[in-house]
């Protein structure tokens, strides 16, 4: 860092907005760990998010292990009223939205994916849907997206991105083969799950241009290796760490649950809805994203309850995770302004 010229002895300076503004810039931007004030300006950060997601509901007629499929009409009939009743700000499934009949008719399955998405849609706010592999067992990815609302979104495109409430929303797709085949009327095996090149290049841009702290949404895990994790669950972690901007990632797919922290980022995997028969066994959450950035995963029924601490610096002064050069200009507005730096003309030493 080049320091500013240090006045000779028996000098009075004035400084200025201008070099004020300009010496803290400087100051700021080397720095890497650390905070730079010991608090925080009030209003200085973007407003708080408070969002529901479900996952696994698997509705079709028919039941089979503890999968009680048949019985998630009314499990997620009980999710959105509550979710109206908390007005969250919008609402996510996370996967595996709808199943199929042994042996699969696609007529039948078309009709299950309607069914669950009629109730879905009466939630009052932005819907969305991270595609999970039984989404696509016995019907095209095609098919699923133009039989759902993404509110605001293409139903052309499986994997996007949104901003709401000082918030970037980024939405994966991991149902693709090894070889970069998209699965199709279930062309896949479960655990040949991958994200692949092209959408990993999407996703290192999309993340490089977020506006503020990144929540990400997935069906299949990204915190580790084995049958329900991502192939290249490790590039992509990679991608998200080197953002500095990601705090969590909620996922879906393993239907007990899961929680995992990997370099500064929360992996948080909620229960399966169709898991045990009766309300009882029903699991869905509003996750609150705090004004500091902490995260607080509220629970009902089976799902398990989280708190994740704040994972940006205090020097973060605007909330969206990057020490930078705005940060400077919130600090220095708000020192100008209390009047602890002097505006005047530009600095010019007096002779003695």
């Amino acid at each position: 860092m080049r320091n500013q010229p240090i006045p000779p002895a028996h000098q009075d300076w004035i400084i200025t907005r201008r070099v004020f503004l300009k010496a803290s810039a400087a100051s700021l931007t080397s720095l890497t760990v650390g905070p730079l004030i010991s608090h925080t300006f009030a209003g200085s950060r973007p407003n708080t998010a408070r969002f529901g997601i479900v996952t696994d509901s698997h509705y079709a007629n028919r039941n089979y292990s503890n999968r009680f499929c048949s019985e998630s009409l009314d499990k997620m009939t009980e999710c959105v009223e509550l979710m109206n009743k908390q007005k969250a700000d919008f609402l996510v499934e996370l996967g595996d939205f709808k199943d199929q009949d042994d042996p699969p008719v696609e007529e039948n399955t078309i009709s299950y994916l309607q069914a669950v998405e009629a109730i879905f849609r009466q939630f009052r706010g932005p819907i969305h849907h991270v595609l999970g592999n039984h989404d696509m067992d016995s019907i095209s990815k095609s098919q699923f997206l133009t039989n759902v609302e993404n509110t605001c979104i293409s139903p052309n495109v499986s994997y996007y991105s949104f901003d709401l409430n000082g918030l970037h929303i980024v939405i994966l797709d991991a149902n693709y083969l090894s070889d970069g085949t998209g699965y199709d009327h279930g062309n896949f095996s479960w655990t040949d799950t991958n994200i692949p090149a092209s959408e990993l290049e999407w996703l290192k841009q999309d993340l490089a241009s977020a506006g503020g702290p990144v929540i990400v949404f997935i069906h299949q895990l990204l915190h580790g290796t084995g049958a329900h994790y991502v192939n290249n669950a490790a590039d992509v972690r990679q991608i998200l760490e080197a953002s500095g901007r990601v705090l969590a990632v909620l996922q879906g797919h393993y239907h007990s649950g899961a929680y995992s922290q990997i370099r500064g980022i929360h992996y948080y995997t909620l229960r399966a809805m169709v898991e045990g028969s009766g309300a009882e066994n029903n699991a869905y959450a509003i996750v609150e994203v705090h004004s500091d950035r902490s995260i607080t995963v509220s629970a009902y029924r089976k799902a398990v309850r989280r708190e994740f601490p704040a994972r940006c610096s205090i020097a973060d002064l605007n909330g969206d995770c990057v020490v930078d050069f705005k940060d400077c200009a919130i600090m220095v507005e708000k020192w100008l302004d209390s009047g602890l730096v002097e505006s005047g003309p530009s600095p010019r030493p007096r002779r003695r």
